[in-house]
């Protein structure tokens, strides 16, 4: 598969009054061309701010610290403020985690779609018209026509949304960054969102990296999945591989606290037990060391990454062959 997105030793930290919050610390991985990837790990593990470090959308006082992201080939740390809003919303695009605060309340939804067809793409005003009932057509909004004159507060949630996805899918981007687009939907809702994101990569090798806390969703759409906790990637693989075979502890304990549907067959809920690290203060060691049950002396050092399988990586002492006594 050709690779689109390479992202290697990225590093980003908030500079507070109290120190540098590392809440990016070495992030590695790669998208594949129509590839469809997850990101998971609970509150604080550094999803949304690896996302949002991959077209520099990190507002002060945070700062990339170091790293590289290179879309086909080309750095985007590296770029002009000029360029890099040329791959913005076109090449690469971003929807928000809450669609209500990522739309203008006083701008009527057709204007803000156009306004980000204009930017791209040399359309007249009628043209873009044209092309932004198209587009909510496509994400299934009832009646365009009408719709594309009224405020979001004339929205649902999911419609929303919608109007988020087609704003983003306006230019046809190359790679789709996800942050949590389903949070706060009904169930039906949600699945419907997934399908049409599902339809999108599978249909214009659009390639999405799909940011959520919810396993359950990784498992319906995704081929990939990474797992993270205290700004770094704990493990990495194939989603049949992570949901049969994790090798974490960490990916397990996730695991078991999902509840999962078995006929015939009860099984108790396992929460992981402690909290998250201080990345004010991060550990030189296992960030997962505290609260994991496998801790062993080794774990005060950093683990090496360990490919388990091809394309199945590890940051665990457990799986290096390394492991001593507890």
């Amino acid at each position: 598969m050709t690779q689109l997105l390479t992202v290697h030793d990225l590093q980003t930290s908030f500079f507070t009054r109290d120190g540098e919050v590392q809440a990016v610390r070495g992030v590695s991985f790669t998208v594949a061309e129509g590839e469809m990837v997850g990101i998971v790990g609970e509150s604080g593990s550094g999803k949304s701010v690896t996302a949002k470090s991959l077209i520099r959308l990190i507002q002060s006082p945070g700062k990339i610290v170091s790293g590289e992201v290179l879309l086909r080939g080309v750095d985007t740390l590296r770029l002009a403020e000029d360029q890099l809003r040329d791959i913005r919303g076109n090449r690469v695009a971003m929807i928000f985690q809450d669609p209500m605060t990522s739309l203008n309340p006083v701008l009527k939804v057709g204007t803000q779609l156009m306004e980000v067809i204009r930017r791209h793409q040399k359309l007249s005003k009628k043209e873009a018209r044209l092309r932004a009932i198209e587009l909510m057509q496509e994400v299934g909004i009832p009646s365009p026509e009408k719709r594309i004159d009224q405020y979001p507060h004339e929205f649902s949630g999911g419609m929303r949304q919608r109007v988020m996805i087609a704003m983003a899918l306006s230019c046809k981007p190359e790679l789709l960054i996800a942050d949590e687009p389903t949070t706060a939907l009904d169930v039906s809702i949600q699945a419907q969102i997934l399908k049409l994101m599902k339809n999108l990569c599978d249909t214009t090798c659009t390639s999405i990296l799909l940011i959520t806390h919810d396993l359950g969703v990784v498992a319906q759409v995704c081929t990939r999945v990474i797992v993270m906790y205290g700004g770094l990637v704990m493990e990495e693989g194939a989603v049949v591989d992570i949901f049969e075979s994790p090798q974490h502890p960490y990916t397990q304990g996730l695991l078991r606290s999902i509840p999962k549907v078995t006929d015939g067959w009860r099984e108790r809920l396992v929460p992981i037990e402690g909290t998250p690290p201080n990345l004010l203060h991060p550990p030189q060691g296992c960030p997962f060391m505290e609260r994991c049950p496998h801790a062993m002396k080794q774990c005060l050092e950093l683990p090496p990454y360990v490919e388990t399988k091809p394309g199945h990586r590890s940051l665990c002492w457990l799986n290096s062959g390394k492991e001593g006594t507890a």
